[in-house]
């Protein structure tokens, strides 16, 4: 979840770009923390306009307006001392402009800065711009990263600012200094200026919204020093202290909603879905296996959901061929054998395929039909099903998104699945859910979560995690490869299958260049049987084939009459061949971490030795190298899913922005765990002792809830 550097005020529940009705053509100004910003002194109209392009509109907007980051200007780097490889803040006086030649754009400008130390460069791409901005003689402060370019140390591409005469220094040097996100037209120390007029004229004005006694147990500082502190501290220690109390609201907010979400649930009467369980008898009878003991304990705790007289909001979690799948079958019968219909709903066509290939093959043999529903069946055929789960004709149905669409009706909905759910909106998780009278709800992800993720996203679920593999799996022995290597791992990919096994190879597929993609994977699997493993039979899936061609390709795979499989990423989950020893990832430079650690996990799935062979180019970027050195250190899909989270980011890990969830404006999940358990300790007091924060104690925290949430309170109770 990525920090919003314009969230709506506190205590004011617009959506964004939402003006209220207060500020609407306002001709009058409004006071204290209502007041739109161009009525304040010295900013007016044509800054206020400006502002407004950072969601600013009143004092209140600005003042939770936080900084990007602090310089420490107390004392500046010397040019002299500037080393490649550190980040550093200098001044010095502008003494040479120097623009790229014409025509020559991958040439970057050049701008030599003196001071009492001597001289340096900085050098900005696709910044021609600056020859009309920057005079010799000024005094630039620049903040940066250094590198070297053609021989040369350099600050490259630093963030700038120009120091004028006359501005208010205090603010601006000899202190950490607040950098804010700027907007055209509106330079640093102006912003700056701004916010320091702002922040010394209004904080006074900002009312506590933490009861008394959470300030004192968790020992925060007060909303108006946080603020002041957070903007302009003092010391490396007030800024720090400003920043938790700050992170704190952004996750006692966040708790608070999953808190009264986990109680509502609690109150609500459901369905007890607990029959003698016959079905679920004879389907651990057709397993091959015993389930692990992990597995005993995750359907155990579902159950007892199950049957209990409300409705299950259940996580259910764990790595790649732990079992999850299984787990979530028993389920399906024991919903089905107590009289209720099942879905499944996978966030593509080919998943949920995948998923009603393997259901049909557990649930068919019990004497239990399942069907598929996808936007792309035919119109008659796709009536025709709709008609049959309307009349309880279906008790199992798996699909995509066509599952919540108009026209879909369940007979007698016991429980819903959610397979890899933070794909899907909230809405349509909604949805799905309101089909049934208080269904029970089941949300499966293959992606190993991080704890502190798991509390943010899924806060008002129950989790269980199957944290251990089926007996007799090895690790999968991984490595990474370059293009020249090829003969090499052709000999090692001929010596195993020579010895029984199969081997997958996979190109990555991307929707820029799908139709190239394709291409290369048709292409190689020709050549692969042509030229390279005559005496091996070479099959090719893709997700363009029809759902009959991919079923029996697969099938085909399954029963070892296809020894090499040549696939794009429609293989990454569901599939489960345990003959299969080796993976090969084309451009594997080319693919997410979480979706390298999917494909790895197709194969080991036997009592054999297995590979996962990542191929990649000579040169990687810094960002791709990490995720294939993370794949060759690790293959725990915790381990693997904390280092992505690492390097993507809360908001990309899992597309938060869309989840409904609120938004952060300080607090970071990767350094702030210890202040999100803090938060959520305290969340499910208050609510314990008053669930709908009705307490005079609680008005403002209920104020700032309703805001925060925007009216998805509601919707968040399904994940």
């Amino acid at each position: 979840m990525v920090a919003s550097r314009h969230e709506p005020a506190l205590c004011r529940a617009a959506r964004p770009g939402e003006r209220l009705s207060s500020r609407a053509g306002a001709s009058t100004p409004a006071t204290g923390l209502a007041t739109p910003l161009q009525f304040v002194k010295g900013i007016g109209p044509r800054r206020a306009e400006q502002l407004a392009r950072k969601g600013l509109e009143t004092v209140e907007d600005a003042l939770y307006f936080v900084p990007l980051r602090h310089e420490d200007r107390t004392t500046f780097t010397p040019l002299k001392s500037i080393q490649p490889g550190q980040l550093a803040t200098c001044t010095g006086v502008i003494t040479a402009i120097g623009p790229p030649p014409p025509g020559r754009s991958r040439h970057p400008m050049t701008v030599m800065l003196r001071d009492d130390t001597g001289y340096a460069t900085a050098s900005f791409f696709n910044a021609r711009y600056l020859a009309r901005v920057l005079q010799r003689g000024q005094r630039l402060i620049v903040h940066g990263k250094v590198g070297r370019f053609r021989g040369q140390i350099v600050l490259q591409h630093p963030d700038w600012e120009i120091v004028e005469s006359g501005d208010d220094e205090r603010l601006h040097a000899g202190r950490l200094v607040p950098v804010y996100s700027t907007t055209e037209g509106l330079n640093p120390r102006v912003l700056r200026g701004i916010m320091g007029k702002l922040v010394e004229a209004y904080t006074a004005d900002i009312e506590e919204i933490l009861p008394a006694d959470v300030l004192a147990r968790q020992r925060l500082a007060g909303l108006v020093q946080a603020l002041r502190d957070f903007h302009f501290p003092q010391t490396e220690e007030a800024l720090a202290a400003a920043r938790r109390r700050l992170a704190f609201d952004d996750f006692l907010f966040l708790q608070l909603g999953f808190a009264i979400l986990k109680s509502r649930a609690s109150r609500t009467r459901g369905l007890s879905i607990k029959p003698r369980g016959d079905l679920v008898t004879k389907l651990r009878a057709s397993f091959p296996y015993e389930l692990t003991g992990a597995q005993d304990r995750v359907w155990d705790e579902i159950r007892r959901d199950m049957a209990a007289p409300y409705p299950m909001h259940r996580l259910l979690q764990g790595d790649v061929g732990s079992g999850k799948t299984i787990v979530a079958a028993m389920a399906a019968v024991t919903a089905i054998e107590a009289g209720y219909q099942a879905a499944i709903m996978a966030p593509t066509e080919i998943l949920s395929e995948q998923h009603f290939m393997t259901f049909r093959s557990l649930l068919e043999p019990l004497g239990v039909p399942v069907t598929l529903l996808t936007s792309s069946l035919g119109a008659r055929e796709r009536k025709a099903r709709r008609a049959a789960l309307a009349a309880g004709e279906i008790p199992c149905v798996v699909g995509t998104h066509a599952l919540v669409q108009e026209g879909v009706e369940f007979r007698k909905l016991g429980l819903a699945v959610i397979d890899e759910q933070h794909r899907f909106g909230v809405g349509q998780r909604a949805r799905l859910k309101s089909l049934g009278e208080q269904p029970d709800m089941l949300v499966m992800t293959a992606t190993p979560i991080p704890r502190t993720l798991a509390l943010t996203l899924h806060g008002d679920l129950d989790v269980s995690v199957i944290d251990e593999l089926p007996p007799g799996r090895k690790p999968v022995v991984t490595r990474a490869r370059t293009e020249g290597r090829r003969p090499q791992i052709y000999a090692f990919l001929r010596e195993q299958i020579q010895a029984g096994r199969q081997a997958y190879i996979v190109y990555p597929l991307v929707e820029e260049s799908e139709t190239l993609d394709l291409k290369a994977a048709t292409d190689m699997a020709r050549h692969l049987a042509a030229d390279v493993f005559p005496e091996f039979t070479v099959g090719l899936l893709h997700g363009r084939l029809k759902f009959d061609e991919k079923d029996e390709i697969m099938r085909r795979f399954k029963d070892g009459a296809v020894q090499i499989l040549v696939s794009t990423t429609v293989i990454e989950v569901g599939i489960d061949v345990p003959n299969a020893s080796v993976m090969l990832v084309e451009h594997a430079e080319r693919f997410g971490l979480s979706q390298l650690h999917q494909l790895r996990g197709r194969v080991g799935r036997g009592p054999w030795t297995s590979y996962c062979i990542l191929l990649t180019g000579a040169r990687l970027s810094e960002e791709a190298q990490r995720r294939i050195d993370a794949m060759v250190a690790t293959t725990d899909g915790f381990r693997i899913a904390e280092v992505d989270l690492e390097i993507r980011g809360p908001g990309d890990f899992f597309g938060t922005r869309q989840s409904g969830l609120p938004e952060f404006r300080v607090a970071d999940l990767l350094r702030d765990g210890v202040i999100l358990e803090a938060a959520r300790r305290e969340a499910d007091q208050i609510v314990a002792r008053d669930a709908n924060l009705r307490e005079p104690d609680h008005q403002r925290l209920r104020a700032g809830l309703l805001a925060r949430w925007r009216g998805k309170i509601g919707l968040a109770s399904v994940g």
